[in-house]
C-alpha cells in the first residue's frame, strides 16, 4: 500500500486551483444568444413550466443528476468531532467519487448545527435543489433521528451512507462468503463488535437477508450489550442479547461463526480466531487500522475468510461499490425514496457480480490474473466497470417494483447502454461493431496466442460471441499459460505451425506463395522455411481459406508485417497502396484517422489512394465520410512541399467523385471549426458539414495526431488500426493495446470477413 504523507496529502489538495471538485457548464455561453437563453430573458420560460408542472423541474434543470452530500462534521472519517469546515475536503472527495464512478454532479454543504432538529430543518429548506441527499459524517445516535425524519419529511432519495453503504457492501460480501463456506446464514453465530449506525444497519440488513436475531451478540466499548442493561439506546434494544453467560468479546466470539468489526483497531486476537467455528468469517472493518490484521487473522488458521475495508488487501469493505449506483439508479428513475426494497436489491446485484467472470480492467489495475469467485474475491472490486449497470439497473427496478419511482424505465438495455456511455466505457459505434459481429461470427487466426493479452481477448471474443478463435503457438505452452491466466481454452482450436502433423499445411502454403511470388524470385524452399513463421502461416490460412480472418502484431514489428502481408495476401487490384486508419471516440465525435501506421512519406498518388480507402472504411462503419485533407495551410496558401501534394490529391478525389463530401488542403482548426471554415472559406465543399475524418499528409502527422488525442482525453476511445485495402481481413493491433481494443479489432475484422464472403457470392 502507497505510503501517504501529510506533505503529500497538503499538496494535492491546494495545488493548481484548490480542492477536488469543480461546476461546470453544459450548455453554449460563448454568444449574446447563449447567454440570454441561459439567463434572462430565458430562463424565465422553464420556470413557469416548472411553476405549472413541478416534475418539469426534472426536465430543465440539473437535480435528476443533483445530489447534495451533507454533513455537521460531527463524526468525521475516524477524526472524530472535526467541526463542519474542518470535514469540507471529505465532502468535496465525496463528491469526487459521485461523479468519477456514477456520473453524478455533486455540492457538498457543510451545515454548522450539531442540534439534529435544526439541522433537519437546514436541509429541509434547501432540499428543493436536489435530486437526491446523502448524509456523512453525523454520529449517533442523532445521525438516525436526522435520517428517519428527512426520510419522512422529503420526497427524494435520503441515506446516510455511513449506516447504509456499509451495510450494503459487507451484506453483499457476507452473502458470498457464507456461500464460500458451505453455511446457511439463519443458522450462523454473529458478533457484531460496535454499536453504532454503521453496526446497527450492518446488523438490521443480515436480518433482512435471513439471519436471526437470537443468533446475534452486538458489542460496545462497555461489553457484550445485554437486555438488562439500563441506559440503552433504541437502537441498541433492537440487539441486546437475552444471553447471560457472555460478557467480554473473547467469550462472545467463542464458537461463533461470524466476526463483524466496526470499532477500533487490534482488539481481536489471534487466539480469538482459533477458538470461532470451522470455517470462521472475520469482517475486521475499522479503518485505517482494523480489528486484526490481516497478516494476523491468516497466521492464525488456515481456513478463516477475510475482509478488511482496506485495498492492499483482498475482499475490500469499500462504500464506493455501492452509494454511486444506488443513487445513479434512484435518480434515473427520480425516485421519492431509497427503501429497504432498493436496499436489498444493491446487496443481491453485488454478490451476484462477484460470481461472474472479472473483467480484465480489473485484473490490470490490481495486477493479478486470478480473481475468481472463492475465498479471496467475493466482493467486487471498486473498478469494475458492470457495477454502474447491474447495480444501478437493479435499484432502478426495485424503486419501481415498490412504487417510489416517478418515471419508470421502459427499455432496460437502452438505459444501460447510457449507462456505459455516462462513464465512457463504450459508445454506440462500438456496440454496434459487436453486436454486428456477434451476428455472423467468423474463425479468426490470433497470431501470438502465448501473449497474455492476445490469449485473453481470444477468449473473450469467443465467449462473446463475436468470433471462433484459433491460437497459433506450442499446445503445451498455451495450455501452462491458460491454467495460469485461469483461462479456459474449450472449444478454442489451437494451431502448432511447427509440428510435424502440419508439414503437409506448411507446403500446400508455401506452394502457392511461391507461385504467387515467383517474379519476385521466391523459390518453394524459401517459402517454406517461411511457413514456420507465425506471420506467414497465419496469414496463409486466411489466403487459402482455413480461416477468415487474422489478428497480429503485440510481438512482431510494423515494417515486418506490412512487408509479410504484401506478399501473402496482396494489396486489392484498384488500389496502389494499402493504409491503416483510427477511429477516436471523443465527447465531441467519432473521428476517423488516417493514415496511421503505414504509408511513412506518401505522394499525391499514394494519398488519393488512402482518401479513396478512408471513404469507404467510413462507409463500411455505416458513416457518411465528411473529409478533411489536413496540411498547415489552407486551399493552396503555400505552393512547394506536402500542400501542394494534398492539394493535388483533393483535386482528384473531387474530380472523381463529385458527390463526395471531401475538400483540402486546410489546417485542423478550419476542419473541426464549421463556424470559422464556412465563414472564411465559403466555397468549400464541405460547407455547412461537421467533418468526421481527418487525412494527413504523412505518417508522422496522424499517428502523433491520434496519440496526442489519445494522451490529452484518458476517456476517449481507440478503435483500430484498422486495416485498408488489403485483399483479405489482415488487421495489426499495437503492441500497447489492451484486451479490450484487440477485442474491438478482433470484431472489425469478422465484420471485414463477412462482407468479404458476401461479396464473393454475388
Amino acid at each position: 500500500m502507497v505510503k501517504i504523507t501529510k506533505e503529500a496529502a497538503l499538496e494535492y489538495h491546494q495545488m493548481g486551483r484548490p480542492g477536488k471538485i469543480e461546476v461546470k457548464p453544459t450548455k453554449p455561453y460563448h454568444t449574446q444568444t447563449d447567454l440570454s437563453l441561459a439567463y434572462s430573458p430565458g430562463v424565465a420560460y422553464p420556470c413557469l413550466e416548472i411553476q405549472k408542472n413541478p416534475d418539469d423541474v426534472y426536465k430543465y434543470t440539473d437535480k435528476g443528476n443533483l445530489v447534495a452530500v451533507i454533513s455537521n462534521g460531527t463524526a468525521v472519517l475516524g477524526l472524530g468531532d472535526i467541526g463542519a469546515m474542518s470535514g469540507k475536503p471529505v465532502m468535496e472527495g465525496k463528491g469526487l467519487l459521485f461523479k468519477i464512478y456514477g456520473g453524478i454532479d455533486v455540492f457538498d454543504i457543510e451545515v454548522a448545527e450539531k442540534d439534529p432538529v435544526k439541522f433537519c430543518e437546514a436541509v429541509e429548506r434547501i432540499a428543493p435543489s436536489f435530486g437526491g441527499i446523502n448524509l456523512e459524517d453525523i454520529k449517533a445516535p442523532e445521525c438516525f433521528y436526522i435520517e428517519e425524519r428527512l426520510k419522512k419529511s422529503l420526497d427524494i432519495p435520503v441515506m446516510h451512507d455511513d449506516q447504509h453503504g456499509t451495510a450494503i457492501i459487507s451484506a453483499a460480501g457476507l452473502k458470498n462468503v457464507l456461500e464460500v463456506a458451505g453455511k446457511d446464514i439463519s443458522q450462523v453465530k454473529i458478533v457484531v463488535n460496535g454499536a453504532g449506525a454503521a453496526a446497527i444497519s450492518c446488523t438490521k440488513l443480515y436480518c433482512a437477508l435471513g439471519a436471526k436475531k437470537e443468533n446475534i451478540v452486538m458489542l460496545d466499548s462497555k461489553g457484550v450489550i445485554t437486555s438488562d442493561r439500563e441506559n440503552l439506546t433504541e437502537q441498541k434494544k433492537l440487539f441486546a442479547t437475552d444471553r447471560r453467560d457472555v460478557h467480554t468479546l473473547a467469550e462472545a466470539i467463542n464458537g461463533a461463526d461470524v466476526f463483524v468489526g466496526l470499532s477500533k483497531g487490534n482488539v481481536l486476537s489471534q487466539d480469538m480466531v482459533r477458538s470461532m467455528a470451522k470455517n470462521p468469517v472475520v469482517f475486521a472493518l475499522a479503518n485505517p487500522v482494523p480489528e486484526i490484521s490481516y497478516e494476523d487473522a491468516m497466521a492464525s488458521r488456515p481456513d478463516v475468510l477475510i475482509s478488511t475495508g482496506r485495498s492492499d488487501y483482498p475482499n475490500q469493505i469499500n462504500n464506493v461499490i455501492g452509494f454511486p449506483y444506488i443513487f445513479r439508479g434512484a435518480l434515473d428513475v427520480h425516485a421519492k425514496a431509497i427503501n429497504e426494497e432498493m436496499k436489498l436489491a444493491a446487496v443481491h446485484a453485488i454478490a451476484e457480480l462477484a460470481k461472474q467472470p472479472v473483467p480484465d480492467i480489473v485484473n490490470e489495475v490490481y495486477h493479478v490474473n486470478d480473481l475468481t469467485f472463492g475465498p479471496k474475491y467475493f466482493i467486487p472490486k471498486p473498478v469494475d466497470p458492470r457495477l454502474i449497470t447491474e447495480v444501478s439497473a437493479a435499484v432502478a427496478k426495485a424503486a419501481m417494483d415498490s412504487g417510489v419511482a416517478r418515471t419508470p424505465i421502459k427499455d432496460w438495455d437502452a438505459y444501460k447502454d447510457r449507462l456505459r456511455q455516462l462513464l465512457g466505457q463504450e459508445t454506440k459505434l462500438t456496440r454496434t461493431i459487436h453486436a454486428t459481429a456477434a451476428m455472423h461470427p467468423q474463425r479468426v487466426v490470433f497470431a501470438e496466442g502465448g501473449h497474455p493479452t492476445m490469449m485473453k481477448a481470444a477468449v473473450q471474443a469467443m465467449q462473446e460471441g463475436i468470433c471462433r478463435s484459433i491460437l497459433l503457438g506450442n499446445p503445451d505452452r498455451l495450455k501452462r499459460m491458460a491454467t495460469r491466466l485461469k483461462l479456459d481454452l474449450t472449444d478454442i482450436e489451437i494451431v502448432d505451425m511447427r509440428a510435424d502433423k502440419e508439414q503437409g499445411r506448411r507446403a500446400t502454403y508455401a506452394k502457392h506463395l511461391a507461385e504467387m511470388r515467383a517474379r519476385q524470385g521466391y523459390t518453394f524452399e524459401e517459402a517454406y522455411d517461411k511457413m514456420y513463421e507465425r506471420n506467414y502461416f497465419g496469414m496463409s490460412m486466411v489466403e487459402q481459406g482455413d480461416a477468415d480472418a487474422f489478428i497480429t502484431g503485440l510481438y512482431t514489428k510494423y515494417s515486418n508485417t506490412i512487408k509479410v502481408a504484401k506478399e501473402v495476401i496482396g494489396i486489392r487490384p484498384e488500389y496502389n497502396t494499402f493504409g491503416t486508419m483510427h477511429i477516436l471516440n471523443t465527447k465531441k465525435g467519432t473521428f476517423f484517422i488516417a493514415d496511421t501506421l503505414i504509408n511513412r512519406h506518401p505522394d499525391e498518388n499514394v494519398l488519393y489512394d488512402i482518401a479513396k480507402l478512408s471513404a469507404h472504411s467510413v462507409q463500411f462503419f455505416n458513416e457518411q465520410p465528411v473529409i478533411a485533407m489536413i496540411s498547415y495551410s489552407n486551399f493552396g496558401t503555400d505552393d512547394t512541399g506536402s500542400p501542394v501534394r494534398v492539394h493535388n490529391a483533393v483535386e482528384q478525389m473531387q474530380r472523381e467523385f463529385p458527390d463526395l463530401a471531401i475538400d483540402g488542403e486546410m489546417q485542423v482548426n478550419f476542419a473541426l471549426d464549421k463556424e470559422l471554415r464556412d465563414t472564411k472559406y465559403p466555397f468549400t465543399r464541405l460547407k455547412g458539414k461537421d467533418v468526421n475524418t481527418l487525412i494527413f499528409p504523412n505518417m508522422s502527422s496522424a499517428n502523433g495526431s491520434y496519440k496526442l488525442l489519445q494522451a490529452l482525453d484518458p476517456d476517449a476511445e481507440i478503435i483500430g488500426p484498422i486495416q485498408m485495402g488489403l485483399n483479405k481481413p489482415i488487421h495489426f493491433t499495437d503492441f500497447e493495446c489492451s484486451v479490450r481494443e484487440v477485442v474491438n479489432i478482433t470484431a472489425v475484422a469478422v465484420i471485414d470477413a463477412y462482407v468479404e464472403k458476401i461479396k464473393n457470392q454475388k
